[in-house]
């Protein structure tokens, strides 16, 4: 059963990039006290995630931000390494979090992940966003099928705000 508007987050070990290198960071924690934009990305530099999912939340950064949102994060089935380079390569630095989810743990804990093995790409997790207000779902679009990026774009969740 996947997580739905008004559900818990739960509470899985994620992790970020530090000046020391990958640090743990509890999702429970990350979440709590806060509004959070939380989105998702079956992986990191491939097509629809590169080219259209992501860099709408990047460019409406400001605009989310301003709807009373604390934080933006992208959370994917990809070590902490290659969402770092990632993040780099599109300019999300002071704009959009990346978590990485390396094990997927946090998909199946949401119940959104997804057997990509087909593809040559494993587990990973569905493409959906969602606003987390102090660790409850409030707003949650999933994409039907993992290739568009249509109800969970940074525009469609704009209008939720």
């Amino acid at each position: 059963m996947s997580i739905s508007v008004g559900g818990s987050i739960p509470d899985v070990e994620l992790y970020v990039t530090t000046e020391d290198g990958p640090a743990a960071k509890s999702s429970a924690e990350f979440f709590k006290g806060r509004k959070v934009v939380l989105f998702a990305v079956p992986g990191a530099f491939t097509p629809t995630c590169h080219l259209n999912h992501a860099p709408g939340f990047i460019s409406n950064a400001e605009a989310i931000k301003a709807k009373g949102v604390d934080e933006i994060a992208c959370v994917a089935v990809n070590d902490v390494f290659v969402l770092d380079a990632w993040a780099k390569e599109l300019g999300a630095d002071g704009k959009v979090t990346m978590l990485s989810d390396g094990n997927g743990d946090f998909a199946k804990a949401l119940g959104l992940d997804l057997d990509a093995s087909g593809l040559g790409l494993g587990l990973r997790s569905h493409r959906y966003a969602m606003l987390v207000d102090d660790g409850i779902v409030k707003v949650l679009n999933v994409e039907d099928v993992p290739s568009d990026a249509n109800s969970s774009s940074a525009e469609k969740l704009l209008e939720s705000l």
